[in-house]
């Protein structure tokens, strides 16, 4: 029903506008909306027009956006999973228009921001010697042309003032002197209109060079004040440091009394965090934020009666809570290692794949060591800071040979987990496991700060390990401009699939990553799905010290299908240099369909998981206590093999991934030949392999 109308050439008007019929939640089915795309590649849509002028129900940047047709009259417009549009037109006529119109403008928003990147960046690296030379010499011609004027007009200016005097004095030659002043009046004029033009030649220089030395002032300014206050966070943190120094390391053998309140701990002798395995205080208080959730299981923008919550996939109406939870008693060591010794093993039975095979092919267990390349970051970083990360080209020297389609298949290490989730009985117990298994993907990340390849669009990687591990994945590359990869994992009870693509920014101090998509698994036995998204993951020390990783925020684990209702609250303790609570540690709470606290997980995600059952509940509903019975530990990371330093902290399954590997597809990872060079220590081969 889109009228397909076209603006009239004005780059301030509509480009594109009409009625087309929108998906929405609230009425289930397609309702008539006013759609209007704009010359600047945002597409808004209205109830109808007269809303135009002061109710926009919700709008998409088709910068980065994906455009792909569903039937001969619908098409969809997706930002990478936060925003979709589903769009139906009344023919295929309308509908190609209306694609054709919205893939120009992607590709014109597209070029546009590429074009004030350039910009910006030739601005910001440009060496202004020449150009400035050229400028001052142009300006000192000005200024000289100026004093010449003025000695000229002070010249003819006295000149005219003794004609005047001499008028004055009385004579019979009235009309030579009356010539006279004519004369020197003219003469006057005409230098002082030279003075004018020289003036205005002078201010048109200096409007035309004064807006791009204006610019390059504030975004010099902009970097100064950047590096400021990174000096001062880490002329902080050496002054805090300095004073810990100082203190004394608490006996930790004394018995636990008031004197517990003046216990201090001596700072780390490095600026990164020494990973050591801590111990875990089976008692905490956990706050999260309890939401009420509306997830659009179609993938289109949820509205309401109003359109007010339009182009959200999750409503939310959060409420903080906190909760306390207290064990009811100790867990004993051998209680520890005989759970864990249990529970680590891999669970593979008779399933989609059949019986496991007795002839296992061999894997190597490690890559080649990396070479000693020395490479001064801050030179390439410095003029990095707020950009995205996918558009700095960064040499080999900070990746590691693996692709991000490859890094992604590493959350499958622990796998077993989803084995033992399949088994179990009770859905809440069962996303307890899914819960450890979302934490266990970042077992490998507190030591492992290379970065992957960026794959290419189109790129593949296969991994079957069926016949040892129990599980095959197959991923792609299926977006440039943003980055987004889709990956999908089989079990054999079990199947896992997501949709990953990220935001990035570089601060100076840290490097910021910000996981977009979704990750889901379905276990087709129970008919139980769950759905959560990643938390933030946060590099440290990008200028002094040594790097390291943590990960930080919030994630919620919701259930769906014979789950529904059932939810898993994870929180992510940011690191702290000063706390007395274990580092790098992991808080969550499984709760019912009915809000009622089942599960209590706790552990740390570089280490190990431990849960326990919620026996008894007390306190207010705000802030609940719960009771728990005795932990079991559900998942503990396995040690790296030796040396793995040397080889990029490469768990074993990781040193696996990039191994050559006969009938893959010419698209597979495993055939990059940057990749390949870098990882046969051939840097400089593989640099070149990545330019080209």
């Amino acid at each position: 029903m889109s009228d397909g109308k076209s603006g009239a050439g004005d780059s301030n008007e509509p480009e594109m506008k009409g009625w087309l019929l929108k998906w929405t939640n609230y009425l289930k089915g397609y309702q008539r909306r006013w759609f209007v795309l704009s010359a600047g590649g945002v597409l808004s849509y209205y109830r109808n027009q007269a809303e135009m002028s002061h109710t926009c129900r919700g709008t998409i940047s088709l910068h980065g956006a994906l455009i792909h047709t569903v039937d001969s009259c619908t098409f969809v417009i997706s930002n990478g999973g936060t925003q979709s549009f589903h769009i139906k037109t009344a023919n295929e006529v309308e509908r190609q228009s209306w694609v054709t119109a919205l893939e120009l403008a992607k590709a014109k928003a597209i070029r546009a921001m590429e074009s004030e990147e350039d910009e910006e960046t030739e601005t910001a690296h440009a060496v202004p010697s020449e150009e400035l030379n050229v400028v001052l010499k142009e300006i000192a011609i000005r200024l000289e042309n100026l004093r010449t004027c003025y000695d000229l007009i002070t010249k003819h200016g006295a000149a005219l003032q003794r004609a005047l005097s001499d008028l004055e004095t009385p004579g019979d030659d009235i009309a030579i002197k009356t010539k006279t002043v004519n004369e020197r009046a003219t003469l006057f004029r005409i230098t002082s209109n030279a003075m004018i033009n020289v003036c205005t030649e002078y201010l048109k220089t200096a409007e035309n060079q004064g807006q791009k030395w204006s610019k390059m002032l504030q975004q010099e300014r902009g970097h100064r004040q950047r590096l400021e206050e990174m000096v001062e966070q880490l002329a902080k943190q050496q002054r805090h440091l300095e004073q810990q120094a100082h203190r004394i390391i608490p006996n930790v053998a004394s018995s636990t009394s008031d004197d517990e309140d003046n216990e201090f701990y001596d700072a780390q002798s490095t600026t990164s965090p020494t990973f050591v395995s801590p111990q875990i205080d089976d008692s905490f208080i956990l706050k999260y934020q309890n939401r009420s959730c509306f997830i659009d299981r179609t993938g289109s923008s949820s509205e309401t009666e109003g359109d007010e919550l339009n182009n959200k996939s999750e409503i939310n109406s959060t409420e903080v809570k906190q909760v306390t939870v207290i064990p009811e008693e100790e867990k004993s060591v051998s209680e520890i290692v005989e759970t864990m010794d249990e529970t680590d093993r891999v669970i593979l039975g008779n399933g989609r794949f059949g019986k496991k095979s007795s002839t296992l092919r061999q894997r190597r267990t490690a890559v080649p060591n990396k070479p000693n390349y020395p490479l001064n970051l801050w030179s390439i970083m410095k003029n990095c800071i707020g950009k995205e990360l996918s558009k700095i080209p960064m040499p080999v020297n900070f990746n590691e040979p693996l692709s991000m389609l490859q890094r992604l298949t590493e959350d499958y290490e622990y796998a077993n987990l989803l084995d033992i989730a399949a088994k179990c009985t009770d859905p809440c117990e069962q996303l307890a496991y899914v819960a450890a298994f979302t934490i266990s993907s970042y077992s490998t990340t507190a030591n492992r700060t290379g970065k992957p390849f960026n794959p290419l669009l189109g790129e593949t990687y296969e991994c079957d390990r069926t016949d040892d591990l129990g599980w095959r994945v197959i991923a792609e590359q299926v977006s440039h401009h943003p980055p987004m990869a889709a990956i999908h994992c089989e079990g054999n009870e079990w199947t896992c699939w997501q949709e990953f693509t990220m935001t990035s920014k570089f601060r100076g101090k840290y490097l910021q990553i910000t996981p977009l998509g979704s990750s889901n698994v379905e276990f087709p036995a129970s008919g139980n799905k769950y759905t959560w998204r990643k938390v933030t993951t946060t590099v440290q020390n990008i200028i002094v010290g040594k790097l390291w990783v943590d990960h930080t925020g919030e994630m919620e684990i919701l259930g769906a299908n014979k789950a529904s209702g059932i939810k898993c609250h994870l929180t992510y303790i940011p690191y702290s240099y000063f706390s007395r609570d274990a580092q790098r540690r992991v808080k969550g709470l499984i709760m019912n369909e009915k809000n009622e606290a089942k599960w209590v997980l706790n552990g740390i995600w570089d280490n190990k998981i431990e849960i326990a059952p919620v026996i008894s509940t007390s306190g207010s509903e705000n802030s609940p206590v719960y009771k728990t019975g005795s932990y079991n530990i559900i998942w503990s990371r396995r040690l790296p093999p030796p040396n793995s330093e040397k080889s990029y902290n490469f768990t074993v399954l990781a040193s696996q991934l990039n191994e050559p590997e006969e009938g893959v597809a010419p698209t597979d990872s495993r055939k990059r030949p940057d990749q390949r060079l870098m990882e046969e220590a051939k840097w400089d081969l593989s640099n070149k392999e990545k330019v080209r």
